[in-house]
């Protein structure tokens, strides 16, 4: 099955099968020790900068600010969704999200699709 993941809107908007998901101005909770000194850091997303699948997780790359110590930043790959069943599933930004230190499958540079399995 493929899923169509993409950045929209000079990094605005992460697109899933050409609906927008999720935005930027969320504020998320991240366990994120290579980001900012903050035990947990709460950061204002940005901008989108990539989009990936680990498995069947959407993941995401982004910039953003710490709004507790203002450190201001990349990323690296932020689970934001799940793929189920061929839709797509948020997951909880409400409560804390785990960096993964894994570089998701992605595409080549020039194709928009992505895959999930």
């Amino acid at each position: 099955m493929t899923t169509r993941l993409r950045v929209l809107d000079d990094g605005a908007w992460l697109s899933v099968d050409d609906t927008r998901r999720v935005s930027v101005s969320e504020l998320w909770r991240l366990d994120a020790p290579d980001f900012c000194e903050c035990a947990l850091a709460d950061l204002v997303v940005e901008n989108f900068l990539d989009v990936g699948v680990d498995g069947r997780t959407v993941t995401a790359r982004v910039y953003g600010q710490c709004i507790a110590c203002g450190t201001k930043s990349t990323v690296e790959w932020v689970p934001v969704g799940r793929i189920v069943d061929g839709e797509f599933v948020h997951i909880d930004r409400e409560g804390v999200l785990s960096v993964r230190g894994s570089t998701p499958d992605r595409a080549a540079a020039e194709e928009p699709e992505r895959r999930s399995g």
